[in-house]
């Protein structure tokens, strides 16, 4: 059965929704299929639920797409991972309206892929939404690189806002929700310093398996809670 898009309202309170893509891996192992049929799977569902963000007005979208410690994993399975990027750089040239970001340290890729990687942020720059893509990131690493930057232009001493407008999101709000599917409760190592006052909605859905519906539903989640940011606020 075809999913009919439910009409759900968004306003400013949600202006940037992230994702810790989690659970391709158990997705295929639960099918007897290896873990890359997972990551192809997962990358389908990516691909939808952007869509979706942005035709309910979702100005910008942060996904957790390659982690630093991702290196790590089975050569075939990063090797895998790496092509289906390369693929989704082929078919964003033809999204409508969106902003394409890496957010992570490209050096370490191949140099067609950094070149194709900046040639899409380029030609993008201009479009009104934003969809960041971290790609080799880590959190540690993102404010370490943040750092080092402000010491490279001789800072001596530093604010919170020349941290944020050195790291890799400054052209991005701080996430008003973070969705993390397949039953995990963690950060990850996922946007550090952005989060400090984001939500967290945590799902037990393996990632391609969350759809529209699942999205809806994180949504309606937040709008029920009660943001203070600090403030105490009277009864």
């Amino acid at each position: 059965m075809l999913f009919k898009k439910k009409e759900i309202h968004v306003d400013s309170r949600l202006s940037h929704i992230a994702f810790i893509m989690d659970g391709n891996g158990r997705w295929a192992k639960k099918r007897a299929m290896p873990r890359q049929f997972g990551h192809k799977q997962g990358a389908k569902s990516f691909e939808r639920i952007v869509r979706e963000c942005n035709r309910l007005g979702i100005k910008t979208v942060t996904v957790y797409a390659f982690s630093t410690e991702n290196w790590s994993r089975p050569k075939d399975e990063v090797g895998s991972i790496m092509e289906l990027l390369s693929s989704y750089i082929d078919r964003a040239q033809d999204e409508k309206d969106i902003k394409f970001v890496f957010l992570g340290d490209k050096s370490v890729l191949r140099e067609d892929l950094q070149k194709r990687m900046t040639d899409l942020e380029e030609k993008t720059k201009d479009r009104p939404n934003t969809l960041n893509i971290a790609f080799n990131y880590g959190g540690r690493a993102e404010i370490v690189h943040a750092c080092n930057e402000l010491i490279a232009e001789g800072a001596e001493s530093v604010s919170e806002k020349d941290i944020s407008d050195h790291l890799y999101t400054s052209a991005s709000p701080d996430p008003d929700l973070i969705v993390r599917t397949a039953g995990e409760c963690r950060i990850s190592n996922f946007l550090l310093w952005q989060c400090a006052y984001s939500e967290f909605y945590f799902t037990d859905v393996l990632w391609p398996d969350f759809d529209e519906k699942e999205l809806h539903r994180a949504i309606e989640n937040f709008y029920k809670r009660k943001r203070n940011f600090g403030n105490v606020t009277e009864k």
